[in-house]
């Protein structure tokens, strides 16, 4: 009976160690019988996934190297989290994780199948930033590996360029599938930001003197509030037009007339004096206190005060410390800088279009940032008839918001949005390449397959141009990055494929 349970036991073993065998020779047989592996490139919302692993085979052991991407301003290989793949067919299912990465961005996997058919591949993605689930549907399974190679297709793309994960993501990289939305004919032409009208004030003298400026805010670009001292003008050793010499004399005629307009009012109350002497000694007081206010408004012992009529910054200084000034004099120009106008000039062809533009896109010059009129609340609020003075072109113009990155008095390269392009293929202006005067882009094929693809290009209006012909919507063109895949490719050194074999 003991003889009987050790040879049973021995059996077992047998068993065991063979169906071991049998999976790995059938994992060595995928290989030797010529299987070429499989490659998918899914993208979800958030993250971009490319796998790799042996056509699936019952009992034989498939290992998925898959490289996850993080999608934003910059693809970025994802590091860390938990990543399970399953495998359901026909309501069957298997599944197996991996808490970490095995190298960045990748990660390895296996399953073992034990039900042919076809069903899905779901690889589900936990981090602390994000979960995340990406499915590939209709994968095969097969019995065996005669009826895998009855039915591989091997498939060459012309002219690819293999530029693996690893070096993406090295380098700032980025792809966008191509749209296919309204756009407009572009008006690309010159401009310039102004101050919109009541945005600024000019600051004057109203008095004749010498200027001083007070502290640091009389420094161009210096922020003021309302009623913010900027100027003092002093009558100094000025023996004409003295200021001080001119409070004191109205303030001596203020009192005099003052004290005998009083003296008139108990007289004529008495008919001491007449109606006529009493009137003539109130409109002298009247006329004596109206010169002494005007004076004395802002005045102290060391001048006269200049305040800022309203908040915002000083934009320009136009007199010199020390300099004398008549009355009415600009001494500088205060601004709010919330509004701008955005004034575009146009040549007279576009005439009959004018009325069709309503927004724009402008880059100020020294600058690399696209605006866009709309996104700043900005509306047309004339365009010309007739030509500007000296000039052959008529201008159109635009309120907008200024967020405080804009400056007034820029110029700009300025696209003006006409008539409406329906259904056109955009694509970033950042993606497109030019060779000897033919453009061209790079598109992702596949997670690490790249193909270079001639198109012809209409309008561009700062931001995303169209494309006429040579590629569709849908296909994903490389953003950031093109200009690594070009170096790499020129160098003639191809990076092998596949990463499990």
């Amino acid at each position: 009976m003991k003889t009987t349970s050790i040879l049973m036991a021995l059996f077992a073993l047998f068993i065991v160690g063979c169906a071991d065998k049998t999976t790995d020779e059938q994992s060595q047989e995928q290989v030797a019988g010529g299987l070429e592996p499989l490659a998918y490139t899914v993208y979800s919302e958030n993250t971009e996934l490319f796998v790799e692993f042996m056509p699936l085979v019952v009992g034989s052991r498939s290992n998925f190297a898959a490289h996850f991407t993080i999608l934003g301003e910059q693809f970025l290989p994802l590091n860390s989290g938990k990543v399970t793949v399953s495998l359901i067919v026909d309501g069957n299912g298997i599944r197996n994780s991996a808490d970490s990465a095995s190298s960045p961005g990748i990660f390895r996997l296996g399953l073992i199948p034990n039900t042919p058919g076809s069903g899905r591949l779901i690889f589900d993605i936990e981090t602390e930033n994000y979960t995340d689930q990406i499915i590939i549907n209709d994968i095969s399974v097969f019995a065996d590996v005669n009826s895998a190679l009855d039915n591989q297709i091997i498939e060459s793309v012309p002219d690819e360029i293999v530029y693996l994960k690893e070096q993406a993501w090295k380098v700032e990289f980025a792809n966008v599938p191509v749209l296919e939305t309204t756009f407009f004919n572009i008006i690309r032409t010159s401009g310039q930001l102004l101050s919109a009208p009541g945005d600024e004030m000019v600051v004057t003298a109203s008095a004749g003197g010498i200027v001083r400026f007070t502290g640091n805010r009389s420094i161009i670009g210096s922020e003021v509030s309302q009623n913010t001292a900027l100027f003092t003008i002093t009558g100094g050793n000025l023996a004409e037009n003295n200021l001080d010499i001119r409070y004191n004399e109205a303030k001596a005629n203020f009192d005099k007339t003052k004290a005998d307009y009083d003296r008139a009012s108990v007289l004529v109350s008495d008919r001491i004096i007449s109606q006529a002497d009493f009137l003539q000694a109130k409109n002298a007081f009247e006329n004596a206190q109206s010169v002494f206010n005007a004076i004395s408004s802002n005045y102290s012992v060391s001048g006269q005060t200049i305040r800022s009529p309203m908040t915002g910054f000083v934009k320009n200084i136009m007199v010199n410390e020390g300099q004398y000034v008549e009355t009415g004099t600009p001494l500088a120009v205060v601004s709010r800088n919330k509004k701008l106008i955005l004034q575009a000039n146009v040549s007279q062809r576009y005439f009959s279009q004018l009325n069709n533009i309503k927004s724009a896109n402008f880059v100020p010059i020294g600058s690399e940032q696209v605006f866009d009129t709309q996104s700043l609340n900005g509306k047309v609020i004339s365009y010309g008839k007739s030509t500007m003075a000296n000039s052959t072109f008529l201008p159109i113009t635009f309120e907008i918001d200024n967020l405080g990155n804009l400056i007034s008095g820029s110029a700009a390269e300025v696209f003006l949005k006409s008539s409406p392009i329906p259904n056109a293929l955009i694509i970033p202006i950042s993606a497109l390449m030019e060779e000897q005067g033919n453009f061209y882009v790079y598109l992702q094929l596949g997670g690490e397959s790249f193909q270079k693809r001639e198109i012809e290009i209409g309008a561009s209006d700062g931001t995303n141009v169209q494309v006429l012909s040579g590629i569709n919507e849908g296909d994903r063109v490389v953003t950031r990055g093109a200009y690594q895949i070009k170096l790499s490719s020129a160098s003639g050194e191809l990076p092998a494929h596949g990463h499990e074999h």
